[in-house]
């Protein structure tokens, strides 16, 4: 079925991250900007915040698993044509450093590894400003067919 009325994923991507859009949801709520969208391949950006501590002062493993969950369903998403969707299926994510509360420029980057007709995988990396590897992990994703 095709739906050529309708933006591929990479499309809705590219025109969500158009600077000056409110996007709404976790997006604005964590603040995420500097969407760098490729087919197959997207980033984020975060700046870590007081808001993001866990009881121990450092920003809490949620904020890094969002920017995860964000990056490789998107990157999922970049890959699928007009009217088609995801949702994820499982996620996994493995910590590799804490990550202080002022200021900290977190990137997320997520890279399909493999789209099928109805499910996807794609692994994501979360890098410091320093280029040091926060966290990774790997997503499983549902993919919608266009009603």
């Amino acid at each position: 079925m095709t739906t050529p009325d309708l933006p591929t994923g990479e499309q809705l991507l590219r025109a969500l991250a158009t600077p000056g859009n409110d996007l709404p949801g976790v997006w604005s709520l964590l603040g995420m900007d500097g969407a760098e969208i490729e087919n197959g391949k997207v980033s984020f950006t975060l700046v870590s915040r007081p808001e993001f501590a866990n009881p121990l002062g450092t920003v809490h493993g949620g904020i890094c698993a969002t920017l995860l969950d964000s990056v490789m369903g998107c990157a999922v998403h970049s890959t699928l044509g007009p009217g088609f969707g995801y949702s994820t299926l499982e996620l996994k994510v493995n910590y590799i450093r804490s990550v202080g509360t002022g200021g900290v420029r977190l990137t997320g980057t997520g890279t399909v590894i493999h789209t099928g007709r109805s499910t996807a995988t794609a692994e994501g990396r979360v890098h410091d400003e320093q280029g040091r590897l926060v966290a990774h992990g790997t997503t499983t994703c549902l993919i919608h067919a266009p009603k």
